[in-house]
């Protein structure tokens, strides 16, 4: 028997919402975000599922890329961070990768490499992020340089929205006429700006390129109250079992530093799951749980490998029955808002101890 602790990973909820990312787009061209290990999915099975049904995959860096390659992924695959350094612009080349272009040094290693065949390149402009990207007095020059160069195949101009999921903030359709200034007279070239949020609330942001990521493992940016979270599939279930039930009369404290104090006789469970596994450390009592499909609450400090459980209204729950932590039943957004975290960090924050199961037709 191994530790109960698992991730199963939905391949037909994947694909679904694909199609919803998809149909959003309104006929553009559809990178898949699948760094970080898909968002903590699997990077390999998930490209895998999806390959075929998406234009291009969107990776951090270039060791992301090459577990991709490594495995047999055929699909272009796009270095959102661009490349570190001058010799990964080679190695980007040889594999057919893609390639970011944000900076000065990025551009000077490009326009100066010796690369056999020309690759896709994307050059980001800074419309208001202020993390990534040219301004707009350099992003002319650079654009220049790169209209042309013998070592691109094909230019796409994006930028990156800020606060897309922040549906009455002036500031994205801001960024959005920035960006339409700063690139006229260069509309024949594709264009990007599109990430999860925009795709599904700013149709005006589409553009020829959109960049889904946690969209497409099933938890809407905009929150569960936005009709998307509707028409989206929760892509991880993350489970265990209870190990232990216990009965504790009033007055008695659960966990370390005696954070829950019993108001009542009460009936406890123990789960075989902690923020070693990566379930939040910071999860306040009242955390939403289910347990054999019945909703009930966290109660006490989440440990390194356990965490306690409300069972006084489950009264035929037992050791041995499974316990959902987020997946069908509680969202991962619900998880995430009470703790007071975000669902990327809770899907990207699951650790390897935690096994994953991937269901679902593979391709």
């Amino acid at each position: 028997m191994s530790r109960p602790a698992c991730a199963w990973i939905d391949l037909d909820a994947l694909r679904s919402n694909l199609a919803v990312a998809t149909a959003s787009a309104r006929g553009a061209r559809v990178l898949a975000v699948v760094k970080a290990d898909a968002y903590g999915h699997g990077a390999v099975a998930v490209s895998g599922a999806i390959e075929g049904r998406c234009d291009a995959l969107g990776v951090a860096c270039l060791e992301e890329a090459m577990e991709l390659r490594d495995a047999g992924i055929r699909s272009p695959i796009l270095l959102m961070e661009g490349v570190f350094s001058p010799d990964e612009i080679l190695a980007a080349a040889r594999h057919r990768i893609g390639i970011v272009v944000h900076c000065e040094e990025q551009l000077g290693w490009l326009l100066h490499s010796r690369v056999r065949s020309p690759i896709p390149c994307w050059l980001k402009l800074d419309t208001g992020m202020h993390r990534l990207g040219f301004d707009r007095l350099a992003f002319l020059p650079a654009l220049h340089a790169l209209q042309g160069a013998p070592q691109v195949s094909e230019l796409v101009l994006m930028t990156h929205l800020a606060r897309a999921d922040e549906l009455d903030e002036p500031f994205t359709r801001q960024q959005i006429e920035r960006y339409r200034e700063w690139t006229r007279g260069w509309e024949g070239l594709p264009r990007s700006l599109a990430n999860s949020a925009a795709v599904l609330a700013w149709p005006e942001a589409l553009g020829d390129w959109v960049r889904p990521g946690i969209m497409l493992y099933g938890a809407s940016p905009l929150g569960e109250g936005h009709e998307s979270a509707g028409r989206l599939r929760p892509v991880m279930q993350l489970q265990s079992e209870l190990i232990a039930v216990r009965e504790l009369g009033v007055g008695e404290t659960i966990g370390y530093g005696g954070r829950f104090v019993c108001d009542r006789p009460m009936r406890i469970g123990v789960v075989a799951i902690g923020y070693a596994d990566g379930y939040p450390r910071h999860a306040p009592d009242g955390t939403p749980v289910a347990v054999a499909g019945h909703l009930t609450r966290l109660i006490g400090r989440v440990s390194m490998d356990m965490i306690t459980l409300d069972l006084t209204g489950i009264p035929q729950a037992r050791v041995g029955d499974p316990v959902e932590l987020w997946g069908e039943r509680v969202r991962v957004n619900r998880v995430a808002d009470a703790a007071g975290t975000i669902s990327y960090q809770l899907l990207t924050g699951v650790s390897r101890r935690v096994q994953r199961h991937h269901r679902g037709r593979a391709a």
